[in-house]
């Protein structure tokens, strides 16, 4: 009887861990498009791509909800520290050229780590702009993903504002993409990138299992492990209307959102949640901007998804309403130069 429940177990198992997305079908994606007034859908994933591949990559564990909150991390608003007034548009890429990571689409492969990219990634670009282009590299999103034990469970998923607490405490040494061999620990999880047939590569992989936190150089910078990092001097949540000044003085920050099951198919236009779309998951990125399209505020998001995501890997998303809880979630901190 014993042997007949397991065999079942792994059974349901297996068939909850093959399960196709119905959400990346087209008969779904042309019902979005019927509904949606503000943005348009399209493939980004072959339709039979197992939905538990989708679920991996929602890493984020920083969607805040408002009950739970605590407000003594918030940055204060009062002060007009580097007061600018705030522009109707922004886009980050353009403010600071010279800063090339702001715009660079990065793929977090078979492994919930956006939560570390998307804070790793806002890390350099604020470090770019606060040497005015003198640091202008990628930091190590390996080394936040599987040395920060105390920010989560590195593919598994974690906490965005812990990382920004962990660059505060212990620093980041840089790091590259996968395979660039740039800085001192790049990246190691492979990408997902689409093969001839439209498919995503790691579809039907098994996720990415934890790598082994690395506490020395393999790339090509040579430095001091111990000793060279880089450190922010401090870590906070951002309130709203904190955001688009902070962004301005400080360069781009992290955000998280709720993720439905309409999301995985964007293509252009202004996100908003369709009305019956399904919960999935949270989702870290960088948000570099904001504007305006007939009408409807929005941010401007680099996803981690890869280039062919999207549109061109980035995303639109209605702001001023709190879509999908992408206001109340953002954090951030400033480079210790």
């Amino acid at each position: 009887m014993a042997r007949v429940i397991i065999l079942a177990s792994v059974i349901l198992i297996s068939v909850y861990l093959t399960e196709q997305a119905y959400f990346l079908e087209k008969d779904f994606i042309d019902n979005i498009n019927k509904q949606a007034t503000t943005w348009k859908a399209g493939v980004n994933s072959a339709p039979n791509t197992p939905k538990e591949h989708i679920l991996r990559l929602l890493g984020s564990r920083g969607v805040q909800i408002p009950d739970k909150v605590n407000y003594n991390m918030y940055k204060n608003d009062d002060h007009a520290d580097n007061y600018q007034e705030i522009p109707m548009k922004f886009d980050a890429r353009k403010k600071w050229i010279r800063c090339k990571t702001i715009g660079e689409v990065r793929d977090q492969g078979n492994c919930g780590s956006d939560w570390a990219l998307s804070t790793s990634s806002a890390f350099a670009d604020r470090l770019c702009v606060a040497t005015n282009g003198d640091f202008n590299q990628l930091l190590s999103a390996e080394e936040i993903t599987f040395c920060c034990h105390k920010c989560g469970n590195g593919c598994n998923g974690g906490y965005p504002i812990r990382a920004w607490k962990r660059f505060k405490n212990h620093g980041l040494v840089t790091g590259g993409n996968y395979k660039s061999g740039e800085g001192c620990e790049p990246y190691r999880v492979p990408p997902c990138p689409y093969d001839k047939d439209g498919k995503n590569t790691c579809s039907g992989q098994p996720m990415e299992s934890n790598h082994k936190c690395s506490k020395k150089c393999y790339g090509d910078e040579d430095i001091d492990f111990n000793k060279d990092h880089r450190y922010t001097r401090d870590d906070y949540y951002l309130t709203y209307r904190g955001i688009q000044k902070d962004v301005i003085n400080y360069g781009p920050i992290e955000t998280s959102f709720d993720v439905y099951d309409d999301f995985p198919n964007y293509k252009s236009g202004i996100y908003v949640k369709s009305e019956n779309a399904s919960y999935l998951g949270g989702h870290s990125v960088k948000l570099i901007g904001w504007g305006e399209e007939y009408g409807v505020l929005y941010w401007l998001m680099v996803n981690s998804w890869n280039a062919d995501w999207g549109d061109k890997g980035l995303f639109k998303i209605r702001r001023g309403t709190n879509e999908c809880r992408v206001d109340n979630s953002t954090t951030g901190g400033v480079p210790d130069t």
